[in-house]
């Protein structure tokens, strides 16, 4: 048997594992491998990883807050996955559908169908939640919330569904750029690794990025600020009330 060498390279660092391969012929087109070792047949299959620098954090504490934002990714990751594989699913079957009033009563079917499927759980989640799924649908779909409720209802419906999110200091026409909004960075990292670790299912971004790319520029490091200060808000907040019901 053939040994298959699997080279992993971590920034500056290359750590090698080797594993034995019951195959004796290639099955794929040779353009997916590269050749590295003369004699036994060494390779590379580029598409199976993706190479991620280790991550760096300012301190213990920031790893917490990390932790803590990774619980939410992964509890609204489920849902975009399903509305976007929902939406594939209305788009091939609709445009099977020549009517409009079939298309019509279809999509309003189906709009029910979502939103008997997604409400409860939905309503439960926290601002923070909520705005993660709003940029994971962006990241599923292709299109942001704001753009795909457009599609299937009128912009009208669209701009009160908008307004109705502003309230609570969210909004429909968020985007996802992993690239320049730290934010989205995070939620791309903690996809990304999860991924690889089998801990998620991967359902491919419908946006062009290069995260691999984005990762080393960024060098692993990770800024969580923000939440800082945000569940410091909230601690006070709570302390607040807690005080009041005292009195």
């Amino acid at each position: 048997m053939k040994k298959l060498i699997y080279i992993y390279i971590l920034l500056y660092s290359v750590i090698t594992f080797s594993q034995k391969r019951d195959k004796d012929s290639l099955s794929e087109p040779l353009d997916t491998y590269i050749l590295v070792k003369p004699g036994d047949t060494a390779i590379v299959k580029l598409n199976e990883f993706m190479l991620l620098p280790k991550r760096k954090f300012k301190s213990k504490k920031d790893i917490r807050y990390y932790f803590w934002f990774k619980s939410k990714v992964f509890k609204v990751y489920p849902f975009a996955k399903l509305a976007s594989q929902r939406l594939d699913t209305l788009n091939t079957r609709l445009s099977k559908i020549k009517s409009k009033r079939k298309k019509k009563k279809y999509i309003k079917l189906i709009q029910d169908y979502i939103e008997g499927e997604f409400s409860d759980q939905v309503k439960k989640l926290t601002n923070t939640e909520g705005r993660i799924l709003i940029k994971l649908i962006h990241r599923q779909t292709g299109k942001t919330a704001f753009q795909n409720i457009k599609a299937l209802r009128s912009g009208w419906n669209a701009f009160w569904y908008n307004t109705t999110a502003n309230v609570f200091k969210l909004s429909l026409k968020y985007e996802y750029h992993p690239a320049s909004v730290n934010e989205d960075f995070l939620i791309e990292d903690i996809l990304q690794r999860a991924f690889l670790d089998d801990e998620l299912v991967r359902q491919k971004s419908k946006l062009a990025f290069d995260f691999q790319e984005i990762a080393v520029k960024k060098k692993g490091e990770i800024d969580v600020e923000v939440y800082k200060k945000l569940l410091a808000k909230q601690l006070q907040r709570y302390k607040r009330k807690q005080k009041r019901k005292k009195q």
